[in-house]
């Protein structure tokens, strides 16, 4: 029968922290006789050795060559992250300094404001860093403006009141005149602004399954653009920072690093991720197999979803090696989605007030 950590006496347990903390600094099996030269247990080289081995045997640790000393298994990284996770959670001063000053250009635009985070999160960690933006259910429509383009094209701009923009081009089929468009947007924006986008969808169905003959030709055609415009709108995902974690002995694999590329690029492998994350609460660290995607299996994900009103807004986090610094990384995110939550809760007076 499988022990659980629990079931680990207290000389196991520093036995295992010591060997994950030496290969997370030195990718490197790691040894008996280490072990006993680095940590002043007090116990012999035998005596951690058997340890060890009583460790491989519960899947703590694994040795990957016979000869060769103990590297840690998902297992054993649970272990430890939920060691790290017990504790009180470190706020991350020099990132919260570091993303606030890049902040004060660019407070009206969430969506810069999550660009400069995970290039922060990714330069302070050396791993890649992730957000996704806040997704189109809980987003308050604040206008929306509908705008004449070449000949048959509608420019589509919907803000939101979390400072998001997003613009796309439609069709103009119904031929519709600068005038029209402009009291078709005064019309929309009269029924809408300051409901949710979810709120506009089921409003809009509501709407359009009703007999025509109650409208006019105007309203049917202001309803259906709205729908079509609507329709476009989703959160967007934002990953920086390949080559930072290029320069680890895990990725001098060039065909590792393409297949990575790869899985990071297709954005539907992250909304799968994200869909595990999304509505947890705090910290989840995410290690190995734990992933549902098979091509991050060697790697590790830290994430934390931010608010707006109690409500999960989006996701930001970091993506490194399983052998990654989890309490540094963990701080790092951490710190993230609070300064995050922040800025949606207080329209940015927060971080202003701290200047």
């Amino acid at each position: 029968m499988e022990r659980s950590a629990n079931a680990l006496d207290e000389r196991s347990k520093r036995v295992l922290w010591a060997v994950i903390e030496s290969y997370i600094n030195n990718p490197g099996p790691v040894g008996s006789r280490y072990v006993t030269k680095k940590y002043a247990f007090g116990y012999s080289p035998a005596t951690i050795r058997n340890i060890m081995a009583d460790l491989e045997e519960m899947g703590y640790l694994r040795q990957p060559h016979t000869s060769a000393g103990r590297v840690p298994t998902d297992k054993g990284y649970r272990f430890y992250v939920e060691h790290i996770l017990e504790e009180e959670i470190g706020y991350h001063s020099d990132f919260a300094k570091t993303i606030l000053r890049r902040f004060k250009s660019i407070m009206q635009d969430m969506e810069s404001i999550l660009s400069e985070t995970t290039k922060t999160l990714s330069a302070l960690s050396h791993y890649m860093a992730m957000a996704v933006s806040p997704g189109p259910e809980g987003v308050t429509l604040r206008r929306i403006e509908l705008l004449p383009y070449k000949e048959d094209r509608i420019a589509v701009l919907i803000l939101t009141d979390e400072g998001i923009i997003r613009h796309h081009i439609i069709k103009n089929e119904f031929r519709l005149s600068a005038s029209d468009l402009s009291r078709i947007t005064n019309f929309l924006n009269r029924e809408f602004a300051g409901y949710t986008i979810k709120d506009i969808k089921e409003e809009l169905i509501n709407e359009m399954i009703k007999d025509k003959e109650e409208f006019d030709t105007l309203v049917d055609r202001a309803l259906r653009l709205c729908t079509e415009a609507i329709e476009t709108y989703g959160a967007n995902i934002f990953i920086t920072g390949l080559t930072e974690i290029l320069d680890f002995p895990e990725f001098a694999d060039i065909e590792r690093i393409k297949e990575l590329y790869r899985t990071i690029e297709d954005k539907h492998n992250i909304i799968k991720l994200i869909d595990k994350i999304a509505h947890s609460e705090g910290v989840q660290v995410i290690i190995g197999t734990e992933n549902p995607i098979k091509e991050l299996h060697t790697m590790s994900v830290i994430a934390s979803t931010y608010k707006d009103k109690d409500r999960p807004a989006g996701v930001v986090g970091i993506i490194g090696p399983k052998r990654m610094n989890y309490i540094s990384a963990i701080s790092l995110v951490d710190t993230a989605a609070r300064i995050l939550t922040k800025i949606l809760e207080e329209g940015g007076e927060g971080w202003k007030r701290r200047k």
